[in-house]
């Protein structure tokens, strides 16, 4: 099956999409495809796993599903085919870092040649390295002392020099870590699983350090908001979420829904550091654990300057809806650990 075809083989026609949703099947993805749904926008949905295409688009008119073979330039043209903006979210493994930056050529390169005019970066906190304000705006230094902040520094770049040279206009959207209803791969996703099951939550700390975390269903109208906008492009933005918030603050209310008594087992760098002696990807959060003891802030006020006032879900009703669905999803539960999906 080819990404040529495949957009074909849909049960019903689709208007012809602008816009396309590079990695889509994530919660992110979800997210902004749901905001062009309600702006009645049609968007081409772009993955590998045509199951899960099929699952995102087979329900809506809007939708169209494109395959694509990211692992050559050839392989990805066919998917951009048609189209003049691309939300770009694809994630890779997390011991993968490497690969970001090979993908970011791949994909300038395929739209260039497609003639797609726009490509928004759906970015994290990674590049900023250990924060030096209290809040972290545009400006901020970006140092990442990581090797994953480095791939994804390495990313931005690539994206805001194929800008700057005229070869395809570039925003970059950052997230700080996020939440949401069956979001699982978040730092906060065991919390709502084991408040619903009754049992111990598994959660890295330090939990008593105030931290920021954006609502995944409120990324969606800012992306749609982003990409409506000419002025948006040549520029980067970070998206901040309602406040701060602790994750012992965040079990309590979970726990509380659940009118049981918070259990938590805290997984500290020491604890990190041993698990990843027997799980690669345990070791993989070593690096990271500084966003748990020295979080990322974000300042959003140039965002706000230019599309205006964002929603912005309060964490009580985001840990509420958690709770809905995780209540909901319990014969789908799993025991894995939690691993940050902002990668």
């Amino acid at each position: 099956m080819s990404a040529a075809t495949f957009p074909q083989e849909n049960a019903h026609p689709h208007p012809a999409p602008r816009i396309g949703l590079v990695g889509a099947t994530g919660a992110v993805g979800a997210s902004i495809a749901s905001a062009f749904e309600a702006a009645a926008t049609p968007y081409a949905v772009i993955g590998r796993s045509a199951a899960s295409l099929a699952r995102m688009a087979g329900d809506t008119r809007l939708a169209q599903a494109r395959l694509w073979q990211p692992d050559d330039v050839d392989g990805m043209r066919p998917a951009f085919r048609g189209l003049d903006t691309l939300i770009y979210m694809v994630g890779v493994p997390y011991d993968a870092f490497h690969l970001h930056p090979q993908l970011m050529r791949r994909t300038i390169a395929a739209a260039a040649a497609e003639g797609v005019s726009r490509l928004l970066l759906i970015g994290t906190a990674y590049p900023f390295g250990r924060p030096q304000a209290t809040r972290v705006d545009e400006a901020h230094p970006r140092m990442p002392h990581t090797r994953k902040g480095q791939m994804r520094k390495e990313q931005e770049d690539i994206l805001m020099a194929a800008d700057a040279a005229g070869t395809i206009r570039a925003s970059i959207l950052r997230l700080p870590d996020f939440y949401g209803p069956g979001v699982e791969r978040s730092f906060l996703a065991d919390i709502f699983a084991a408040a619903a099951e009754g049992r111990r939550a598994k959660v890295v700390g330090p939990i008593d350090t105030p931290h920021e975390f954006v609502f995944v269903p409120d990324v969606g109208p800012v992306a749609r908001a982003l990409v409506g906008r000419e002025d948006a492009f040549g520029h980067t933005f970070n998206l901040g979420g309602a406040g701060t918030i602790t994750v012992r603050e965040v079990a309590d209310r979970a726990f509380a829904l659940a009118h049981r008594p918070p259990k938590l087992m805290v997984a500290g760098k020491t604890l990190l550091r041993l698990a990843g002696l027997f799980d690669p990807l345990m070791r993989e959060l070593v690096e990271m654990n500084y966003l748990m003891t020295t979080p990322v802030v974000f300042d959003d006020s140039a965002l706000q300057r230019l599309i205006g006032p964002i929603a912005k879900t309060p964490y009580d009703e985001g840990i509420a809806r958690c709770m809905a669905a995780a209540r909901d999803a319990l014969s789908g539960k799993s025991g894995a650990s939690p691993v940050p999906q902002t990668a």
